[in-house]
């Protein structure tokens, strides 16, 4: 009886519930940020520890995605977790390798679809990618702590966001009124390089804490996006919306808007390392994080994780809470686990404070 209620606690919870259960740790650096790259919006930063060796059998994924409440569905997603055999003998990093994105679609679902269809092409064969590891590079640490072979990754994901941009622009069957939001996830042995436009969000589980590490572009999140906007001629609504007509303030496509820069497609690119402390990564569309923080989607993963050790099972689940809390958004969800090591379901004792589910029956939000 208790195992059955800790299942289903895990699957359906109290989000009011979720929020004692779990506390972010506010100590940290840092984190690397792309020099000269993009406009930063704030400081995000990580928790030092050791850094993490990735096989190229560590890293496991999963994914869901759900029309909501909207007419169709304009999200795409992509989820390759060995990269270098999905691309074959064209490059040759010596490192394990994994790409996941994730384009919200608006105005239609053209954009997001052509830039998914395109993606090896804009993200990989068109961009300069280094083909190869920096010469003298004699292991796999010398690759992965080199940091003008890393920059330099950071560098062709900045130009492939202004090819794709422009692709979309030349691509007469997307119209200039149709846009995109663009959240890249490179993960090339230890270090992770995001590179974002809009307001899709990736976070990584580090002991159980949630650190985000993209920074959302709308005037209701990021203060220097907003500034920069105003600077420019440009308004917010009451609701958050640039000029009264788009929720984002970077975006590829949306040509309409383009005219006087207000709307650009420079991506902020950032980089971290991940450590022995990183369990797991959430790269979301603003569907589930308008209704879940950061700390209460990744506990509900953790539980998850703990229960079955599915990552798809676990998108799914996310994706239906988000649903649960009246989500209005399209919805899509990708979980990267780092670790290919297989868990034993756990007790109802080892879940995060779960006295507090003790003492009333948990109230399910149906």
């Amino acid at each position: 009886m208790i195992a059955g209620a800790t299942e289903m606690m895990c699957e359906q919870f109290n989000c009011s519930l979720l929020k004692l259960a779990a506390a972010v740790s506010p100590e940290s650096t840092s984190v690397s940020i792309s020099e000269n790259l993009a406009v930063a919006c704030s400081a995000i930063t990580v928790m030092g520890s050791t850094t993490r060796k990735l096989s190229p059998t560590s890293i496991r994924s999963g994914s869901h995605t759900d029309i909501g409440l909207r007419r169709a569905n304009e999200d795409q997603h992509i989820i390759i977790d060995n990269l270098s055999k999905h691309l074959g003998d064209a490059y040759k990093w010596g490192l394990p390798s994994s790409f996941y994105a994730i384009f919200d679609g608006h105005g239609g679902p053209e954009a997001a679809s052509y830039v998914k269809e395109n993606a090896m092409r804009l993200f990989f064969e068109d961009s300069d990618l280094p083909q190869a590891a920096p010469a003298g590079a004699s292991g796999l640490d010398d690759v992965v702590d080199s940091d003008l072979f890393l920059k330099q990754v950071e560098v062709s994901h900045y130009k492939a966001f202004l090819q794709a941009d422009q692709a979309l622009a030349d691509e007469s069957s997307v119209s200039c009124y149709c846009g995109t939001t663009a959240l890249t996830v490179l993960i090339m042995g230890r270090h992770v390089v995001t590179a974002n436009a809009g307001d899709c969000r990736a976070v990584v589980c580090r002991n159980g804490s949630a650190m985000q590490i993209t920074q959302d572009h709308t005037g209701l999140a990021c203060l220097q996006e907003k500034e920069r906007c105003q600077r420019l001629g440009g308004y917010f609504d009451t609701e958050g919306y640039l000029n009264g007509q788009l929720g984002v303030t970077r975006a590829l496509g949306d040509w309409y808007m383009k005219k006087e820069k207000l709307l650009i497609a420079e991506p902020d690119v950032r980089r971290i390392a991940l450590t022995d402390n990183d369990e797991f990564m959430i790269i979301a569309c603003d569907g589930i994080w308008d209704v879940m923080s950061n700390q209460e989607a990744v506990t509900l993963v953790r539980c998850q994780l703990r229960q079955h050790n599915d990552p798809q099972r676990c998108a799914k689940v996310l994706v239906n809470q988000a649903l649960r809390l009246h989500s209005t958004d399209n919805l899509t969800v990708i979980v990267v686990c780092f670790s290919s090591q297989t868990v034993t379901p756990t007790t109802q004792g080892q879940f995060p404070n779960s006295r507090l589910f003790r003492k009333k029956p948990l109230s399910i939000l149906i």
